[in-house]
């Protein structure tokens, strides 16, 4: 079990690197090219974007992971495929019509009634032809991550990624601006969600057998398999709503208080805020089936021992990550769009951004485990909450504190969501909090910011900076005893895999468990 967590995290955190990275180059090149106000219109349309493309998948691409997990630890493969055949039905539905009504809707009230920004519309509308595809990526990634096949999410991702960066700025450079950044990203979805076919029908035979000859299943039986899926989609896609609420309401109200321009600060850096999210997403994608499969068949001991070392693993590199943005904030934005130093103004919303992050990586991983153990309506209940807070928040700060104000929002509502689903996990999984360990790493942080903050906050101590803070972290954790035994075994084991560097690898491990270690 503990295996399938690591290497599942693993594979997920390179697909995380590639996507942020690529995220990140996507952004970068649109800021760049298109300038504040364009840029401004495309990150308002991303983030109607991501809330449609949510409400097409209709809450079951973590559906088909559970119940894949479930029917595969059972040995059930006909009922495993058959999920995702039926899954997959009701997904298409729902995208195409979401698509028609966004297209011919949804799109033309947002642009003149709701932020009267008439030039959003046809961008939005691009929206529309974007669902078809996002969903049968959704429903072919679940059935990936129902038997921990995390390298085929990677592959399609990386696919989605290209794509879309090669196709967008050839677009924006021939001279379609926005429109073309979009219709960029369509092909990008297209061809991602060919890959997710392709690689379903090579490669996933072995994982999930094809149905056996004497198989039946009817319509009755299939309405019955789709209603079922319904019923844990439900408040999955509620919560994925309420979730995609909380990375973008702040942009959605914004473009009713704010210009365009200043839209385009707040979502040059908002992508970077979230650069740490790449580590806790990784562990929370993997620990959903994980938790579901153990819980099923009542493996608490293991339950309870990955809970906490998921934490622990998480924080170990998010806390230092958000507390070095907050403390760099100026110089990454003046050293990343060097070629347009007004995008300089959203440094208060990048540093503010970065502390709220700290509270959603583990609030992310929280939501993932309770959902895993059969509770899918507490972070459903949660996040409804923290949207109903950051959208309250947003629209008292933003006329006020601008982009800022935003941030702030945001911030607070994560910490309201965090605390609350925490309490649930430890009580759901009977799994005590790892205070000791966290606090730890707390410590080793703080000094690390302590040491960051008389650092000159220029492009060029920038790099310099990072390289004295990691080494700070890392000698602040051996001053507050933070390696353990274990750690150090399990570290060995895994440098074993790192060839070359396995070697230096050692060394430091050696290192550490001197200094650690010694009578």
């Amino acid at each position: 079990m503990g295996n399938k967590l690591v290497r599942g995290s693993l594979i997920i955190f390179v697909g995380n690197i590639i996507f942020r990275i690529g995220g990140y180059l996507y952004r970068f090149l649109m800021a760049t090219l298109l300038g504040p106000v364009n840029n401004g219109i495309l990150g308002t349309t991303m983030s109607f974007q991501g809330i449609f493309q949510t409400l097409a998948a209709g809450g079951l691409p973590p559906a088909i992971s559970k119940y894949i997990a479930e029917y595969n630890a059972v040995e059930d493969y006909n009922m495993a495929r058959q999920t995702i055949y039926t899954a997959l039905k009701i997904m298409v539905f729902l995208g195409l019509s979401l698509g028609f009504l966004m297209i011919f809707v949804i799109a033309p009230f947002i642009a003149n009634n709701f932020m009267h920004k008439p030039e959003v519309m046809v961008p939005l509308q691009i929206i529309g032809l974007i669902t078809p595809f996002s969903v049968i990526m959704g429903a072919f990634r679940g059935a990936f991550q129902g038997v921990y096949k995390m390298e085929y999410i990677v592959y399609s991702r990386a696919i989605e990624q290209l794509a879309m960066i090669l196709f967008a700025t050839a677009f924006v450079l021939i001279g379609f601006s926005v429109v073309g950044a979009l219709w960029g990203t369509v092909i990008g979805y297209s061809l991602s969600a060919v890959s997710c076919v392709v690689i379903f029908k090579l490669y996933m035979g072995q994982y999930i057998p094809q149905p056996s000859d004497d198989f039946e299943f009817s319509l009755r039986d299939e309405l019955k398999l789709g209603a079922m899926l319904v019923k844990f989609s439900i408040p999955v896609i509620i919560t994925a709503i309420a979730e995609m609420l909380i990375y973008n309401i702040c942009t959605i109200i914004m473009g009713k208080f704010l210009t365009l321009a200043d839209i385009g600060f707040f979502t040059a850096a908002d992508p970077i805020a979230r650069l740490p999210l790449m580590i806790s997403i990784s562990i929370a994608t993997t620990i959903l089936p994980a938790s579901s499969e153990a819980f099923k068949v009542n493996d608490i001991d293991s339950l309870q021992k990955y809970v906490g070392e998921a934490y622990k693993i998480s924080m170990l590199f998010v806390i230092p990550m958000c507390i070095g943005l907050a403390l760099f904030a100026v110089p990454t934005l003046q050293l990343l769009y060097f070629k347009n130093p007004d995008y300089v103004a959203g440094a208060s919303a990048l540093a503010i951004l970065s502390i709220g992050m700290t509270f959603y990586s583990i609030f992310s991983i929280s939501t993932s485990i309770v959902q895993g153990v059969g509770n899918p309506r507490i972070p459903m209940y949660i996040l409804i909450f923290g949207s109903v807070v950051t959208a309250a928040l947003c629209w008292i700060f933003v006329p006020y504190l601008g982009i800022a104000g935003g941030a702030t929002a945001t911030t607070i509502a994560c910490f309201c969501m965090m605390v609350p689903c925490m309490y649930f996990v430890f009580k759901l999984t009977k799994t005590k909090a790892p205070k000791l360990p966290i606090a730890k790493i707390v410590a080793a942080a703080l000094i690390m910011g302590l040491v960051g903050f008389f650092i000159p906050k220029t492009p060029l101590f920038l790099f310099p900076g990072i390289i004295i803070c990691i080494i700070v972290y890392f000698f602040a954790l051996i001053l507050v005893k933070f390696f353990t035994q274990e750690d150090i075994l399990t570290l060995r084991e895994y440098s074993l895999k790192l060839g070359p560097l396995s070697k230096v690898v050692n060394k430091i491990l050696n290192f550490v468990e001197r200094l650690e270690f010694r009578k």
